[in-house]
């Protein structure tokens, strides 16, 4: 789906209702653009961290050592905390 939106002189841009109530920010909130090689991807931010939670799983897999908690806790036992 296409949707033009409109940016104002100084920068300013709105998302049609429809498309902010079926994102979830129909009361406000942030997005996140990015910029690729194709354009600009606009995802809303439970979009952005379950995009980075891929990310990583593609490098630690279903690891449970590679978890931020275990990275902790070997730091924690490496410096004798």
């Amino acid at each position: 789906m296409t949707i033009q939106v409109n940016i104002t002189p100084n920068g300013r841009m709105s998302l049609p209702a429809e498309l902010r109530k079926r994102l979830g920010l129909a009361g406000g909130g942030a997005v996140y653009l990015d910029e690729t090689p194709d354009g600009v991807v606009l995802r809303t931010a439970a979009q952005a961290v379950a995009r980075a939670q891929a990310l990583a799983r593609q490098y630690t897999g279903d690891r449970t050592e590679a978890s931020v908690d275990a990275f902790l806790a070997n730091r924690r036992e490496e410096s004798g905390e």
